[in-house]
């Protein structure tokens, strides 16, 4: 059973303006069973200028205006009950930026809307986007390997520690634009300090999300890498979930198929959602 749990819409400040219902009608094309709408989500109010936004009705609203989930929530439902008749099931999720000190913010978004489905996120370091082409530079070249590593996996643990999300996203993904500034020495960093983080994830029934953007951007492997994902393994994390983290058309469902073998290489278990609920797909199901 193909599904991506990482699509981004036209309501991600960074997307490209490709709507719920093309989406959804690319992923029937694709053969895709479910998909799940993950629009971004931050919330640092040191960024607020920058990127706490999202678009609704075709302007920029302020992502803590929480009138707009409204809307999206009814559009993702919408598309569900137009495209049951294709076989295809829509979820809704947000990704939501963490940052140290945002667990009652993020709570009260949780807590307040129905989402199937958490994505928990660590795109800045020191307030600087280092998922950000443009803005990467500023912290790689001013931060050592051992800071940022620090700086990381500090504001990673906080997130898992809060419980908030059902899954962590890209959950290496300093490598992206730290590996031009690090070299391969960035591929390491995790050793030692993930294990404990993977464990509390396993105490939580906390969720590991296989992200399969890496290739897209010239790496041999996802996010995780395969050596991280056999830590989580080791560790006893048990939910899985496979996205493409798409924020154009031609990006879902792109390498799919070939994360659902890694999951399978492990013996572990891609996963959907329902409210909440983490259901594992198994051999066999449809």
């Amino acid at each position: 059973m193909l599904t991506d749990y990482h699509i981004h819409p036209d309501y991600s400040m960074d997307a490209l303006p490709i709507s719920i219902d093309r989406y959804c009608e690319r992923a029937v094309e694709l053969g895709l069973r479910e998909i799940c709408f993950t629009t971004h989500f931050e919330l640092d109010p040191l960024r607020e200028q920058m990127d706490n936004f999202v678009i609704y009705k075709g302007k920029k609203h302020p992502v803590s205006d929480y009138r707009w989930l409204d809307g999206y929530l009814q559009e993702i439902q919408d598309a569900g009950d137009s495209y049951e008749s294709d076989g295809l099931a829509v979820k809704a999720g947000v990704e939501i930026g963490y940052d140290l000190g945002l667990g009652k913010e993020v709570e009260k978004v949780v807590e307040a809307y129905p989402f199937d489905f958490v994505l928990g996120s660590v795109h800045c370091l020191d307030h600087t986007a280092i998922s950000s082409m443009e803005e990467s530079p500023k912290y790689f070249s001013t931060h050592s390997l051992s800071q940022t590593r620090e700086d990381y996996f500090n504001i990673l643990n906080e997130a898992v520690e809060t419980g908030l999300f059902h899954c962590i996203a890209h959950i290496d993904l300093y490598r992206r634009y730290g590996y031009e500034y690090y070299g391969p020495n960035v591929n390491t960093i995790h050793r030692g300090v993930i294990e404990g983080i993977f464990k509390e994830m396993a105490h939580r029934g906390m969720g590991l999300e296989v992200n399969t953007s890496a290739r897209r951007r010239g790496f041999p492997d996802f996010h995780p890498s395969e050596e991280i994902l056999s830590m989580a393994v080791k560790a006893g994390v048990e939910v899985y979930t496979v996205g493409s983290d798409a924020h154009r058309l031609e990006d879902l469902g792109c390498g799919i198929e070939d994360a659902l073998e890694l999951l399978n290489k492990y013996g572990v278990h891609n996963h959907i959602f329902y409210q909440g609920r983490a259901v594992p797909l198994i051999e066999g199901m449809p």
